[in-house]
């Protein structure tokens, strides 16, 4: 069943009430264009450096305005909306950085937790430790659609092959990437990757992001990606600024790369084996 998939580029700020103005702009934007699934990206609903103000502005799910006005919007819209993620309360003190799925009619159809954590020093003095604040997740998900099976990861997610790997044998067709990738790390490999993991799992990629310098001082990469089973790109965003990309997704793509090259049924269990030579710590011959 072939569908149409947009991915809307933003580039949030510290208020989540306009973040979610903007968000329902570009959704409905997305959806009068056709999309009939349309993804947001990672942190929609705030991108805030200070943790003690992100905190100061977050409601659990229940009270979440970007939740709330997805779910509705995915029921006026009559579309699948995609929440690549916002920032949510836990019960602990900590932050969920959770994605939502919202159905034509408006009810959740599931969520994902980001499972890996940014805890990385760069060398342009940027330092993130993503384990002080979020509580990581522990459950990779896919959701069963009429148009397909979708997998869920967000970010620093896209650095693990093992996840895309384990969704993609359980019969992913298209992975979702929501992001807001550093300049830095965007620039050396945001595409690489999202090129790779579609290539090696013989799935469609779709990969909305953050993208310019945002309220808090931070900088995005943007270059939201659509990227079909074969590693093309389909579609794609400029560096900055708030962008609509639509690509056509034809599930029997999938088929097809995979029938191509069948790396995932021909895959074997190994042994590895570490071999020290003489001299370096092993007995002599």
């Amino acid at each position: 069943m072939m569908f149409k998939a947009a991915a809307v580029q933003m580039c949030s700020g510290v208020d989540p009430a306009r973040n979610a103005e903007t968000m329902a702009e570009l959704v409905r934007e997305a959806a009068l264009r056709g999309a009939g699934y349309v993804q947001t990206p990672e942190m929609t609903g705030a991108i805030q450096r200070d943790r003690s103000g992100l905190r100061s502005i977050l409601r659990d799910e229940a009270n979440d305005i970007v939740v709330r006005k997805a779910a509705r919007l995915a029921g006026e819209l009559a579309i699948y909306l995609h929440v690549g993620s916002t920032p949510i309360a836990l019960a602990d003190g900590k932050i969920a950085n959770r994605g939502f799925l919202f159905g034509p009619d408006g009810a959740k159809i599931c969520e994902y937790d980001k499972i890996h954590m940014f805890d990385v020093d760069l060398e342009n003095g940027e330092s993130w430790r993503e384990s002080a604040a979020y509580h990581p997740g522990a459950t990779a998900r896919i959701a069963d659609l009429p148009f397909g099976k979708l997998g869920f990861s967000i970010c620093y997610d896209v650095r693990f092959p093992e996840l895309f790997r384990q969704q993609a044998v359980a019969g992913a067709e298209i992975m979702s990437v929501p992001a807001a990738f550093t300049r830095q790390t965007g620039e050396a490999h945001w595409e690489i990757l999202l090129r790779a993991r579609a290539i090696e799992n013989g799935l469609f990629v779709v990969a909305a992001a953050q993208g310019g310098t945002h309220e808090d001082g931070r900088e995005t990469f943007g270059h939201s990606m659509i990227i079909d089973p074969w590693g093309r790109v389909l579609a794609q965003a400029g560096r900055t600024g708030e962008e609509i990309i639509i690509a056509e997704i034809d599930p029997l793509a999938v088929h097809t790369a995979r029938a191509k090259i069948p790396n995932l049924k021909n895959a074997r269990s190994f042994v590895l084996d570490e071999v020290v030579p003489a001299g370096k710590g092993g007995a002599a011959a």
